[in-house]
């Protein structure tokens, strides 16, 4: 099970994401349980947790870029050799129905793309293989005491619905928008991004599952939106 902590707009979030059996999952956001299929996951062998090493102050460390969620690699942005920079987009990675930008988190330069495009990868898969400028000084790593148990949180409100019969564009789990891309009038093809959703620290493209003419759009920028809300509504 991995563990993320992050901040929305002033907001705290602890999220957990559990690997079940047959493709499905089940992420937790702040004490709220949803169950997701994910059907390019495929069964693996358990692994083995390793106990993490003290970092050292070199030039040329190594920083492995991994896969945080099962998925396809829709496209990849860079070559082995190639200089980065924090926060260039290295690869594509398609994951619950959204297209994720894996980024570097680090200046360095790419030693190994160790993907391919329109490959499946898993959970903990290494995508890319990076040579960072630089690396954290010597520091002992010490286990965190666990944290308290959160408190009980209330049932969120029921998401808005559009009317029955319209199409519309739903929201595949929690998260904040961050950028609205079309508006009420606009012609959209299938494919096409229609927002931006921040979700478990990753900026994710929302696009139209279809075609059709915007008529309405049921957020805004800074919205919190739960697991198939309606977002976009088309004709």
């Amino acid at each position: 099970m991995k563990e993320f902590k992050f901040k929305i707009g002033g907001q705290d979030y602890a999220a957990t994401v559990e690997d079940l059996k047959d493709g499905q999952m089940k992420v937790t956001v702040n004490g709220q349980t949803y169950q997701v299929e994910v059907p390019q996951t495929k069964a693996q062998g358990p692994r083995v947790a390793m106990a993490p090493a003290a970092a050292e102050t070199q030039t040329g460390g190594t920083k492995d870029v991994t896969c945080e969620l099962p998925g396809t690699v829709t496209k990849i942005n860079v070559t082995d050799g190639q200089r980065v920079k924090r926060g260039d987009v290295l690869l594509v990675l398609e994951a619950m129905k959204m297209a994720n930008d894996i980024v570097s988190e680090v200046d360095g330069t790419v030693k190994r793309v160790a993907v391919t495009q329109g490959q499946s990868v898993n959970q903990g898969d290494v995508l890319v293989e990076m040579v960072a400028d630089f690396v954290a000084a010597k520091a002992e790593v010490t286990p965190k005491p666990a944290p308290a148990a959160p408190a009980p949180v209330a049932a969120p409100a029921p998401a808005p619905s559009a009317p029955a019969g319209a199409k519309t564009v739903t929201a595949p789990l929690p998260g904040t928008i961050t950028k609205v891309t079309v508006k009420v009038g606009d012609t959209v093809n299938a494919g096409d991004t229609v927002l931006l959703m921040e979700a478990m620290k990753m900026e994710n493209n929302i696009t139209a599952e279809f075609g059709g003419t915007v008529k309405a759009i049921l957020v805004e920028t800074g919205n919190q939106v739960q697991s198939g809300q309606a977002l976009v509504e088309l004709d």
